[in-house]
Order: structure tokens, then sequence, then C-alpha cells
């Protein structure tokens, strides 16, 4: 079953006054429902409160119900920094007076008054969970992801409901009503049905896994509602069929009851820890419970394996609730602090002392190993999620196949959430091509580091050097005596193989594979003429050229030049520029790209007539510019860097010796798939060689990749 998350806004009343939230925040809840910090809300602990009618506290994130100076109350969501002392940003979980229909959140008894408590729960992630009253005592579900939005909108209408376990994004909840027990996820960006129906028994989720008794005293079962299969089996030593469970990473809460025995069994070592009985809450390594008789919050540390003499927490009278969990006190399982409602009504947070586990993830749902910016329907984000055993500040950054950094992200909380737009850090869409990710995320508390990473195709997105395609890789293109311009593509192996072409080119014609030189992300072919017209043809996006598709007039008079070749971006700006070289002079000039589909005026940078080839061959040293190489008389080649100011460095020798049977040689850009520009060139026998570049401004030993080229008039 989909969860459907949605934004909704809502009308309340109090007496006879109807109000929408925007109104509310008019009176004064607005600095209530607006994430991040401020001055109000970066004051130290204790939280000064006007009341509290229900807390709740998992990842750092503490919600509780509270007055607002609007007069109403409100589910108030606070960030605490990981050593209980600051609130870190303020926002709002949902509204929780009476709406103007009559429905309102569910209320149970409590300490508070008649009005009542809500019981939520905070899944870790920021997401809180409570029910909704229509008013007539029918109830749904809702689990609220934002302080707009929320999901469970199409749960089961149930009387008697309550959360029973939330870690991150799972969730269990039973009905009175039905006698049911309810298990799902809610998917921010992909669906995948996990969603089951059970009978009511104790249960705990820990990320996908959903722990339930199994067969016989103290045995319980972990299923995995992803797999959809049972993963473990543990006999833990309860002398009872469990009645409740609470699951944190290594440790399984049990009890027999309010009342009767209980204990933690430490799947590590595996042995059983008895533990003192009574309405108790886990952490990390370690249980809390209130004494009443005492008015005191008890802590059993057993992270050693052993348990502790319990020790007192916090003063907490015994009030008239036997069971006051998530009504005046609650343990975060996902940080390691307790928060308590003390008699002068403030919060309270106190550290457990206890060491936690290392930094670990408990579940993830990443995104897919490719994106195609122009192809994804709209859709042009990569949207993945981890979910964290304890807060951490967390780093996540794209790379390109040159280790050039394109995208960094920075958050924190116990809830990792990337959502990368595509661009790169300057709002720009990277170059096609293959790319890295990597999340380094680092516990708040100095307890370890969790680390990550993966490959991603990136399509749709800047074309790279040499690309007339819709991917990553150069193609050739060829002219034959047919007058078919063919293009070749390559499926990153380093050969050719799929082609289109276009007919009715005439002869003489010369193609120049270029850059976009506008704003669709699509490359244009530049096509001078016999008759000395230089033509920019509008992109194809992998498609073939033929005289009669829409062209642009860039003047005429290119004749006068023997060389015309595109070596990528030489001016900095991100955009194929066009080096051109006159006959009569040998003089070289730069005509740049304006990036509104014209070139500008040509600038004088070299006097090359002792050159027999020049190659504009894109970045080949991974400095982001384009570089040119050159062969003279006598066999050697060289290279020449761009700086991107327009210019080209002094040259460096590549080979001697080099290149006296080709008679076409093409920068022809990245046909390995390893981000890097590569070169093709044909001997006088039509043999096809490639040579592979190595990213540091050379290439390796060439490599036959075809024969029989020698039909083609021309190669580009």
């Amino acid at each position: 079953m989909t969860r459907r998350v949605r934004a909704r806004s809502f009308v309340v009343r109090r007496g006879r006054i109807a109000l929408t939230l925007a109104s509310l925040a008019a009176l004064g809840a607005g600095s209530l429902t607006t994430a991040g910090p401020a001055a109000a809300d970066t004051t130290p602990t204790p939280i000064t409160t006007d009341g509290v009618w229900g807390i709740d506290y998992a990842g750092g994130f503490l919600t509780s119900v509270e007055n607002t100076p609007s007069g109403y109350q409100w589910v108030i969501g606070r960030q605490i920094s990981a050593d209980g002392s600051t609130v870190l940003a303020k926002t709002s979980r949902g509204y929780a007076d009476v709406y103007a229909g009559g429905s309102h959140v569910q209320r149970v008894p409590c300490d508070a008054g008649s009005q009542g408590c809500v019981p939520l729960r905070s899944f870790g992630n920021t997401y809180t969970g409570y029910f909704m009253d229509d008013g007539s005592g029918k109830q749904v579900a809702q689990v609220h992801l934002t302080q707009n939005s929320l999901s469970g909108t199409d749960e089961p209408t149930v009387t008697g409901g309550r959360f029973v376990d939330a870690t991150g994004r799972y969730y269990v909840y039973q009905a009175s009503s039905t006698g049911k027990q309810y298990v799902d996820a809610v998917h921010s960006y992909r669906t995948e049905d996990v969603r089951l129906t059970r009978r009511i028994t104790a249960a705990s989720v820990w990320g996908s896994a959903l722990w339930t008794p199994g067969s016989g005293n103290g045995v319980v079962t972990s299923y995995d509602l992803e797999s959809k299969k049972t993963v473990a089996t543990v006999s833990t030593g309860a002398p009872c069929t469990v009645k409740e469970l609470q699951v944190i990473r290594r440790w399984i809460y049990w009890n027999c009851g309010p009342t009767g025995a209980a204990g933690v069994y430490d799947r590590t070592a595996k042995k059983n820890i008895t533990v003192p009985s009574g309405p108790a809450l886990v952490g990390d390594g370690y249980l809390v419970r209130h004494d009443r008789t005492a008015g005191k919050l008890m802590l059993t540390d057993y992270h050693s394996g052993t348990a502790a003499a319990p020790r007192a927490i916090a003063d907490l009278p015994a009030g008239r609730t036997a069971d006051q969990r998530r009504l005046t006190w609650t343990v975060d399982k996902l940080g390691g602090d307790i928060a308590y409602v003390g008699e002068d009504k403030s919060i309270r947070i106190v550290q457990s002392g206890v060491p936690t586990q290392s930094l670990a993830k408990i579940e993830s749902d990443v995104a897919g190993d490719s994106v195609d910016v122009r192809g994804n329907n709209g859709v042009n984000y990569w949207d993945s999620i981890w979910q964290l055993n304890k807060p951490a500040h967390w780093t996540f950054t794209v790379k390109d196949a040159l280790g050039h950094t394109e995208r960094t992200l920075t958050g924190s909380g116990a809830h990792v959430e990337v959502n990368w737009d595509l661009k790169t850090d300057s709002g720009a869409f990277p170059f096609n091509g293959p790319k890295t990710w990597s999340l380094r995320a680092t516990a708040d508390d100095g307890g370890g580091t969790y680390t990550t990473g993966g490959t991603l195709a990136y399509n749709g997105g800047r074309q790279g050097f040499h690309d007339q395609g819709y991917s990553s890789n150069g193609e050739l293109v060829t002219l034959n005596s047919s007058g078919a311009l063919t293009l070749h593509y390559t499926k990153g192996d380093g050969t050719f193989g799929p082609k289109y072409s276009g007919s009715g080119w005439p002869a003489g014609t010369v193609a120049v594979p270029f850059g976009d030189m506008g704003k669709d992300r699509c490359a244009e072919m530049l096509v001078r003429m016999p008759n000395g017209e230089l033509r920019r043809y509008a992109g194809r996006c992998g498609w073939e050229y033929t005289p009669s598709n829409s062209h642009t007039s860039l003047g005429t008079g290119w004749n006068a030049y023997n060389v015309l070749t595109a070596p990528g971006d030489l001016t900095g700006d991100g955009r194929t520029d066009l080096l051109a070289r006159k006959a009569s002079t040998g003089d070289v000039y730069l005509f740049a790209n304006d990036g509104a589909g014209k070139l500008k005026a040509g600038v004088k940078i070299r006097a090359w007539s002792a050159y027999k080839r020049i190659v504009g061959a894109g970045d080949l040293n991974g400095d982001g510019f384009g570089d040119v190489l050159a062969l003279d008389r006598s066999g050697t080649l060289w290279r020449y860097d761009g700086t991107g100011a327009g210019r080209l460095t002094g040259r460096v020798k590549v080979f001697s010796g080099w290149g006296a049977s080709y008679n076409a040689v093409v920068g022809v850009g990245d046909i390995t798939g390893d981000g890097k520009n590569d070169l093709v060139a044909r001997d006088t026998a039509g043999n096809l060689y490639r040579q592979t570049g190595t990213g540091r401004g050379s290439f390796s030993a060439r490599v036959k990749i075809g024969t029989g080229w020698q039909s083609y008039r021309g190669l580009f």
C-alpha cells in the first residue's frame, strides 16, 4: 500500500473562533511553527513551558504538547544538542487543540488535568506520530513529517488506537476496536509495500526489522519487512511469552507484564541480563523506570553486560497515573538522554552517562545508480535517506571521474536526508559522466563515524567534450563519399558500435562537433559548407544531422582557415570554444562561444605554421580547461594547456616519433567510460586506433579498434 505524503492546511476552533494556520501564526504561534534557531529557541535547559500534555524524545528531537502564546495548544518539536544543554531549532508537528469541525488529537488521562495528554511517538527522524479523533471517537493514525506535511491519510479508522513502537520510517500501532496491529513505513521518495495487519502481540521495530514473540517462552523472532522473511530467532531466557519488547540494536528488552519478570538479552554476548520490573523505557545500554514510591526516575546501566545497581537521575513525584511513560517523562533511545517534566512545568534534559554503541546505520533508502536530468519526468533530485543510531554531523559529496568535487551538502541529526538537486555548488548542471558520491557522518557525542558511498551515471546535464549524444561519452563523426555524415557511438568500452547517419552533405563539408551554445544542454554541430559558410546546427542530442535541419549561419569566408577544431573551454566560462588557423599566415585565432548561439570575434593567440596537425583534445590534465595537441613535421606531439583566460601555456612534449602513418587524428572525448578524454587516429591503411587518456596530460599505448575506415573522406 502506498503511503502518500500530503501538505495540508487546517481549520481550528476554540469556543466560537475559527482560525487557519496562517491566522494562528499572526496570533503568536508563528514563532513556534518556524524551523531554525531564534533568540527564544536557544536558551539552555531547563526548557520553560506553561505546562506539558505529552512528551517524547528520539534522535535528539524532543516533542511535547504545550500551550503557545496564541492561547492554543500545539505539538512542539525541538532539536536538542547532543549534551542536552541547548535547543538548536524549534518547529511544530501539528495543532493540538480542537479543529473547527470538532476533530481533535487523541487524549488519554494524565496528571496534567481533565483535558488529558496526547500520547506522542517520536520516530528519531523528526517524524511524530499520534492519533486524530474526528470528534465522535473514531480515530486515524497520523505521522507528521514536517510542520506542513503528514502521512497516514489512508490508515484505517479505529478506536482505542496507540503507537507501539517506531524507529525511523517504520512504525507499529494497534487498535482495541479491531484487535489488530498495523505495521508500516513512511515512504518519502519510493514506494515499497511493507504493510502488515496482524494480531496484537508485543512488538518492536528497529529499522525494517519487526521483532515479535515466537513459539515458546522467551522466544522472539526478527522479520525483515522489506525482504518479507524471518531473519533471526532468539531465545531470550524470559520465563513467559513476552508481553513487551523494546529493541535497540544489540539489546532486546522484554518483560512478562507490568509487574512480572524483566530482562535484557544481549545479542552480542548472547546472554540474558536481569533488570528491575515495572514500566520502563530503554536507551542504548540502559533503562529508566519511574519509582513512584521514591518519587524518582531510576536508571539501570547494563552496557557492560551486567546490570549495575539502579541510581536516581531525577526527582519525579508519584502522581496519579500508574504508567507515566511519554506523559511526564521519556527516553531518547537514539541519543542517550532522558527528558522529564518537573513540578515547575519545565522540561529538563538529563544525560544518561552511559557510553553508547558506535555510530552505525539502522536502515537506508538510497536512490538509484543513474540519473537523467532531462528525462526524469521533471523529478530532478537524487533523494536518499539514512537512519543512524544516534545524532551526527554529516557531509555528502559528489565528485566527477577525475576527483573534482562538484557538490557538497551537510546536515545533522540521527536522520540523514540528502536532497541533491543534481546541480553543482554553483547552481549549474555538471558535465555528464560517471560520478562518485560519498557520505561521512561523525557522531555528535564523539562515538564513531559512519561512511558509505557509490557510483552514479549522470546523464542529461552538460554534454562532455566531443559528446553529441545524450550521456557522457564522446562520439566520432565521419563523412563518406556518398555524402553521409555519421555519428559513431560508443558504449564506453573504447570502441564504436551504434551509428546514426544523415545524408545529403556535399563533398568538401567539414564538421566540428561542438558544445552547447545556448542553454538546452544539447551540443551543437558546427559545419563549414564548401562555399565557406559556417553553420551552427541546433543540437540533436544523439540524432543524426542533415543539411536541412535547423541551423543558423555564423558567417562566410571560413575557407580561409585550414584548421577548425574545438578544444573545449579555453576562456573559463564553461563553454566550448573554437580555434581556427588561417592558411595564409599560420595564425591561430580563438573564437569564444558567447552562450547565445554565436561566436565572439576572433582573437589571435598563436602563430603555428610549423605544425602539420592541430587537434582540440578537451581537458587532458584535469584542470577543467580545454587543451590542444600539435604535431610537428618531425613527428613530435606537443600539448598546450588551456589557462581558462583565453590563452595557452607553453608546450609540453607528449610523444616523439609519433603519427607518421596517420592521416587523421581526432580528440574524440571519453570513449572508455573513465571520464578522461581519449585520442583516435586513422592510418593510411584504414586502421583505427585508440590511445586512452591518462587524465595527466598524456595517453597510453595505442590499441587497434577497427579496420576499413579508409572509406571515410573525413574524420571529425
